[in-house]
């Protein structure tokens, strides 16, 4: 039950931090894990994290005023600067979930990522991604209707769904519309009178882009009589988002989605009313649900435990945090991540990722036992067709892969210490050796024919070396047990 929770609320850990849960009461544990605030996390921002007018301001002098070449080298230059600053910022997000002290707020805010997916392939912003990271860490299991406003408020979901670009003479619906889809309601609980009637509401949201934060522009905002889910007057966009939240519907909606995140599996009907009614007996606040829902018997039943695929960012961070090993350096996660089908920042569209079995294929389970190499040997491996530009459109970058390649085979990628993760007693016996992978990397036994596979390679060696046990421990990130968690 600990390393389950470790798994599901984190990103699993050693035997030492499950050890440290089960030592705990149920309710203690969870408390460890969801009563974050109380622990503190120094992790300073990118130093580029921060408004830049004059920067933009210089930029959009020189597109307005420069000669061709001027503008050509000027926008090569931003391209550049912000495919660099991307990189840096996935690894910035991957080392707080490999290392940092709130797992679980770390967890909740990939929730949240996937849930409003928003790509930096349109948004074309650090800064923007990067806040709006922030958004989701803050208010990670706040108040339902406070992080609707606030994300509809953030200025890469502005951009992300163009509601900047909305007005009054002709009110954009995409937002309006992806709210209720795919944010809060669902397919079937709104009409399209609800879109039109939303989207004029929602006039007036708009970006100030030389300040890049939101800005409120009365004169854009539609001031006639609207009609939204039953409710009439001269609605504001806040009310738009209250109205949402005041449905049923609501409740039910995004429960199920968090239930299916961390559980593995949709719940059923009758679960997903009492979820629903439990979250909105806290007044829709979050961290009075994620308790019960953590504290529930069905989040422990043989059906939910070990019965999930690991999403590439749990495969990734939850390789490092079980072997007690650094990550890779970020542009080579970077590759490792595409190469699984998870870019982080770069979600595949406005549903963002399927989850699931989806996880899965023959290249992408290819790709898992190669990189599994990567992480335990610090051997880079070469990966196949991947796409190193900003936008991640698949195609082949034959001068990026040479120049990753060059870089890997001259860098520190890091790799697995045997001394930190078995005892000397543990090195010299070959039981040990495979009783005691089996329970950090599985917290479960291999089947039959997996162990004979692992004790018929230990036997055909006289004496053990590091090496030998290295390649232990990726064979056994090699089974389909390693797969689910």
């Amino acid at each position: 039950m600990a390393a389950h929770l470790l798994n599901r609320a984190g990103f699993g850990g050693p035997p030492a931090a499950i050890q440290n849960l089960a030592d705990m009461s149920l309710a203690e544990a969870i408390s460890s894990l969801l009563d974050y605030e109380k622990i503190p996390d120094p992790t300073p921002a990118p130093e580029w994290a921060h408004p830049e007018p004059d920067r933009l301001a210089e930029l959009r002098q020189i597109n307005q005023t420069g000669t061709p070449e001027e503008k050509r080298q000027a926008n090569q230059n931003e391209n550049r600067m912000q495919y660099e600053r991307v990189i840096e910022l996935r690894g910035w997000w991957l080392d707080r979930m490999a290392k940092g002290p709130r797992p679980f707020q770390e967890k909740m805010t990939l929730f949240w990522h996937g849930h409003f997916a928003t790509s930096v392939e349109k948004v074309h912003d650090a800064y923007y991604m990067w806040r709006q990271n922030e958004l989701f860490r803050r208010l990670a299991t706040d108040n339902w209707l406070r992080l609707l406003i606030e994300t509809g408020k953030d200025p890469a979901m502005l951009v992300w769904l163009d509601q900047a670009e909305s007005r009054k003479e002709h009110a954009n619906e995409n937002f309006a519309r992806e709210v209720m889809e795919l944010f809060a309601l669902g397919i079937g609980h709104y009409t399209e009178k609800d879109v039109t009637e939303g989207a004029r509401a929602l006039t007036g949201w708009s970006l100030d882009r030389q300040q890049q934060r939101f800005i409120y522009r009365p004169a854009f905002h539609d001031n006639g009589e609207k009609t939204f889910l039953g409710l009439t007057g001269d609605l504001t966009p806040e009310d738009v988002l209250a109205q949402i939240v005041a449905q049923p519907q609501s409740d039910k909606f995004i429960t199920a989605k968090i239930w299916n995140f961390f559980a593995g599996q949709m719940p059923s009907p009758d679960l997903n009313e009492a979820l629903a009614a439990t979250f909105r007996a806290s007044g829709n606040n979050f961290k009075p649900f994620l308790r019960v829902m953590f504290s529930s018997e069905e989040f422990y039943s043989p059906d939910i435990v070990r019965n999930e695929v690991k999403s590439p960012v749990q495969w990734l961070v939850g390789s490092s945090r079980m072997l007690e090993c650094d990550l890779p350096p970020a542009f080579i996660c970077m590759a490792m991540l595409r190469s699984l089908g998870q870019d982080l920042f770069a979600p595949p569209n406005v549903k963002g990722w399927d989850g699931g079995m989806s996880w899965i294929t023959t290249n992408t389970l290819l790709a898992r036992y190669n990189q599994a190499a990567t992480l335990v040997h610090g051997a880079f491996q070469p990966l196949e067709g991947a796409d190193f530009s900003l936008k991640g459109n698949g195609r082949k970058n034959p001068n990026a892969e040479k120049r990753l390649d060059r870089l890997a085979q001259r860098i520190h990628i890091g790799g697995v210490n045997v001394e930190k993760i078995l005892t000397p007693d543990e090195r010299m016996d070959k039981d040990l050796v495979v009783a005691s992978i089996e329970q950090r990397l599985l917290q479960s036994d291999l089947t039959d024919n997996q162990e004979n596979a692992l004790r018929g390679f230990l036997d055909s060696r006289t004496q053990l070396t590091d090496a030998d046990i290295l390649t232990v421990v990726r064979l056994v990130m090699a089974t389909p047990s390693y797969q689910v968690t």
